[in-house]
């Protein structure tokens, strides 16, 4: 499946595009009813809710942000055409004043090229009406308890009717899996949107090289960091940022970032903005004072040897684990050679004594989620890679002090990640711009300290 096109005029003819496509693969499947609803509002503590952000599921199908949303997707019964049905919440011109704008159904209709829109609160009665004669339903169960509960209302009651010959859907099949698929290639709108959002991430990671010095916290550094997402347009971090300095770089998902930056030390930023609904995922480990010591170099050589072995990898036709398998065959050698660990490169890999120092996949899928929707594998074989697919690439290597350990590598936290876009002859590395050869970073960070 190649990337489409971007789509000319209405900004919101993707995401029809998609739910056509949607109806296209239900209808393959022996066709019926998609449920799809959006995230709901969560507190936070009292009386104050989190930033609400809407389902990616439901968001990748509908451009449609506002909260208590429902999509129903109905392949015709008969001789009736497809539908997409939107519910969301009706105009209410007195909680605008207190909660901001709300399309309403006949408005979110016109904007975003819904067959049909209602009121979410005539939702549960036009439910047992819509699954009527549908010969499966496609729903994610187990996702969400409470809507399991209500879709189960939904169902006794058209099966307490089966007397007046109303008949409920046979099947229940998980419309997730299909949209995994789908979202596993990006279309030109999607891969658009991420290309500006790796752009104002590596500008960010930027910002934090330049500002970084000894004696500053790392929540200054985060500060930094979520300051240029927002100043270019991101709605919030794609992912809580890592900012973590010496020893906590170690630390594979510390997001503590309320420890002094030392001389002397590396620090680690894993950080990302998303933009749009779209997710960027970078890493960069450099030195605090500005200079790398000599086994922070080789360490940090290592590790973006192994990167560069592993976006080698990444083509289409290569499977998913390849990019790891190359990166790994440079991590177990680099360890073998900095004594870290001893014996064979086949033995080290196969007694996977290297897991003491890389103990995570060099890659995940990326987009609406940071680690986005899609299966790894195909039943027993790795997931073939294919134009417009997006992964991150990140190897990476922790060493912890130990009696077995050199000193000099004590506490050296190292992972280079850079996310890339499959394409015909290879792949492109969307996230480039963020510095990351041992010359770069020294020089500008030479520069912005006004050094010579």
């Amino acid at each position: 499946m190649e990337p489409s096109p971007p789509p000319t005029g209405n900004p919101f003819e993707a995401y029809r595009q998609r739910r056509l496509l949607l109806i296209e693969r239900m209808t393959r499947g022996g066709g019926g009813i998609a449920v799809i609803p959006t995230a709901p509002e969560q507190t936070r503590n009292r009386d104050t809710q989190f930033p609400y952000r809407a389902d990616s599921y439901f968001q990748y199908l509908t451009g449609f942000i506002e909260p208590e949303a429902v999509l129903v997707i109905a392949v015709g019964r008969g001789d009736a055409a497809p539908q997409s049905i939107l519910f969301c919440r009706e105009k209410n011109l007195e909680r605008e004043i207190w909660d901001g704008f709300r399309h309403g159904p006949e408005g979110a209709r016109e904007v975003f090229g819904f067959d049909a829109a209602h009121a979410v609160g005539e939702l549960d009665a036009k439910l047992v009406e819509l699954l009527t004669d549908q010969p499966a339903l496609w729903y994610s169960i187990g996702h969400d308890a409470g809507w399991d509960g209500r879709i189960a209302v939904a169902l006794n009651k058209l099966r307490a009717e089966s007397r007046t010959g109303k008949r409920a859907p046979a099947t229940i099949r998980d419309v997730r899996a299909e949209l995994d698929t789908m979202r596993l290639v990006k279309d030109a709108t999607e891969l658009a949107v991420m290309r500006r959002a790796a752009e104002i991430s590596t500008g960010a990671h930027i910002r934090a090289m330049r500002f970084v010095a000894p004696g500053r916290f790392e929540y200054e550094v985060e500060a930094e960091l979520l300051h240029e997402f927002r100043r270019h347009g991101c709605e919030y971090p794609a992912y809580t940022s890592i900012v973590a300095g010496g020893a906590n770089a170690c630390v594979l998902h510390y997001v503590g970032n309320d420890q002094v930056l030392k001389d002397g030390e590396l620090l680690l930023i894993d950080a990302g903005g998303e933009l749009g609904g779209y997710a960027s995922d970078i890493t960069r480990s450099f030195p605090v004072g500005g200079r790398f010591s000599g086994p922070q170099a080789d360490v940090y050589a290592l590790v973006l040897a192994a990167q560069a072995a592993a976006i080698a990898a990444v083509r289409p036709g290569a499977t998913f684990v390849e990019p790891h398998e190359a990166a790994l065959k440079v991590l177990a050698q680099g360890m073998i050679d900095l004594h870290l660990l001893s014996g064979s490169l086949d033995g080290v890999i196969e007694s996977e004594s290297y897991k003491r120092f890389f103990m995570h996949r060099t890659s995940h899928w990326l987009g609406k989620d940071v680690h986005d929707a899609g299966e790894y594998k195909e039943g027993e074989h790795w997931a073939p890679l294919a134009p417009g697919m997006v992964l991150t690439v990140e190897p990476g290597c922790y060493i912890r002090p130990a009696d077995d350990v050199p000193a000099a590598f004590w506490n050296i936290g190292v992972r280079i990640e850079d996310d890339a876009v499959v394409t015909a002859g290879g792949c492109e590395i969307i996230t480039l711009a963020a510095p990351k050869t041992i010359a770069d970073i020294e020089a500008l960070m030479r520069d912005a300290r006004g050094n010579s």
